[in-house]
């Protein structure tokens, strides 16, 4: 069973790696991490042996908030320092965004989803990570499958609409600032990696969210806000890392995923793409007050995961540093604020 299983991680990795080379040779937007992500989606939809690694997309977490934590040089991070009241804007728009959403799910299918309550609808709304918002679901009595359905499904469109939209709207190279780093040092690059794996542990253990990658990030900011170059990262590490995360997001899509209430999904969808558009908007009216690129507040507002939205602002070279402080911030505040204000909303039912 143990080399079964081993053989299915290494073929899904080969397909994976097929679809990137594939999307690399049509020149999609993101391609090491859309094509291992639809052909992961694809391929467990239709049954086939797929599998993800935990360890691989854990590897993948800590490379991504390295790369993205060498961008926080001193002079960036007194720029993301400025923005904090555009930051707590953010906050709170995607907290109200968040119950929006629910109360739309909970409108369009209170009638058609049997067992549906408010603790699956609240959780499935909000704007935070897909299991740490199913956890939160089950402790107040949700249906966690409708609820960890509604997360993929979202993050699913939001990481195929947005890059695709930005390249073909030739928006791209409108970075602020470099990273510190443009040098690879072997010896930096091994110790970057080892006290990134360190950090990584340490939010595990204290139970954090994202310990993967907000560990690694966190040390990496550290470093390179009191100017300390180690080293940078390699492109080839930093494709490999998309490369296991869209693995780890496409093989969500079981066969049992399609047939979860298709009336729930339908609405799921409609739904996001609504967010896309009201998020749009908010981003349109920021970038006027702050001076920044739309397609910089784009990301920063967008109803996606941290990861996907920050490698696509790194990618793009679309103000990585400010998507980045945007998302996080975003996500901590909705891990510590939706129990309360769902028990505050809706009591203990």
């Amino acid at each position: 069973m143990h080399s079964r299983y081993f053989l299915r991680v290494a073929g899904t990795l080969l397909l994976a790696l097929a679809a990137a080379l594939l999307c690399v040779w049509l020149r999609t937007p993101l391609p090491w991490i859309i094509g291992p992500l639809l052909a992961t989606a694809v391929a467990s939809i239709l049954r086939l042996p797929t599998e993800s690694w935990t360890p691989l997309r854990n590897a993948g977490q800590c490379t991504i908030g390295i790369a993205l934590g060498l961008y926080f040089t001193p002079q960036v991070t007194a720029l993301v320092l400025s923005l904090w009241w555009a930051i707590a804007l953010g906050v709170v728009w995607a907290l109200a965004l968040g119950g929006g959403f629910g109360l739309w799910l909970q409108r369009m299918n209170a009638h058609r989803v049997p067992g549906l309550n408010r603790a699956t609808t609240w959780f499935a709304g909000a704007i935070g990570g897909a299991s740490e918002m199913t956890l939160l679901a089950e402790r107040a009595g949700g249906r966690t499958e409708l609820v960890a359905a509604a997360h993929s499904m979202r993050l699913l469109i939001v990481t195929v609409l947005i890059p695709f939209g930005m390249q073909f709207s030739g928006l791209h190279g409108l970075g602020l600032l470099p990273a510190g780093v443009r040098e690879v040092h072997a010896g930096g690059l091994v110790l970057l990696f080892a006290l990134a794996a360190a950090g990584a542990w340490l939010m595990e253990r204290l139970d954090r969210a994202n310990p993967w990658f907000l560990g690694a990030l966190l040390v990496a900011m550290g470093f390179t806000m009191a100017d300390v170059q180690l080293s940078a990262l390699p492109t080839g590490l930093s494709n490999t890392a998309q490369l296991f995360i869209g693995v780890s997001l496409g093989v969500r899509f079981t066969p049992a995923f399609v047939h979860t209430a298709p009336r729930w999904l339908a609405t799921v969808a409609v739904g996001t793409v609504g967010l896309l558009v009201l998020c749009a908007l908010l981003a349109l009216g920021m970038a006027w007050l702050t001076g920044l690129h739309p397609a910089t507040m784009v990301l920063a507002t967008a109803p996606g995961g941290i990861a996907e939205m920050s490698i696509t602002a790194k990618v793009l070279q679309l103000g990585a540093p400010v998507v980045t402080a945007f998302q996080v911030c975003r996500l901590i505040a909705v891990l510590l604020l939706v129990e309360p204000l769902f028990r505050r909303r809706h009591g203990r039912r």
